[in-house]
């Protein structure tokens, strides 16, 4: 098991391009295939995630990662309101109409990796 770094989870998350987006499941996948693991900690993802959205100076676009289902993590700064904020900015589109907002049509703009 990958117990990533957030010096590790920014250089994953800073391939990803802009106006698109990656699952943090996909996230911890390609990290796990990167290292050569089965499988990377879920919670330390998180709490790199969470590391690298709190560092100013650090540059990953850490907005750009939402969960499998489109939704907004809401342990970023601001919670989910800001997080909304930073794609809005970014062009996407959030739909506010169920319990936790997500991005709409996000399927369509998740990264693939060749």
């Amino acid at each position: 098991m990958l117990i990533p770094s957030p010096a590790t989870v920014a250089a994953q998350i800073q391939q990803i391009p802009e106006h698109q987006l990656m699952s943090k499941d996909l996230l911890q996948k390609k990290l796990a295939e990167q290292f050569n693991v089965q499988v990377t900690c879920p919670f330390a993802t998180k709490k790199a995630l969470q590391a690298i959205a709190q560092d100013a100076s650090q540059p990953a676009p850490y907005w750009r990662v939402i969960k499998k289902t489109g939704e907004l993590l809401s342990y970023f700064p601001g919670g989910v309101q800001d997080h909304a904020g930073c794609l809005r900015k970014e062009g996407f589109t959030i739909d506010t109409t169920g319990e936790v907002p997500k991005v709409q049509h996000f399927r369509e703009r998740l990264v693939r990796f060749e």
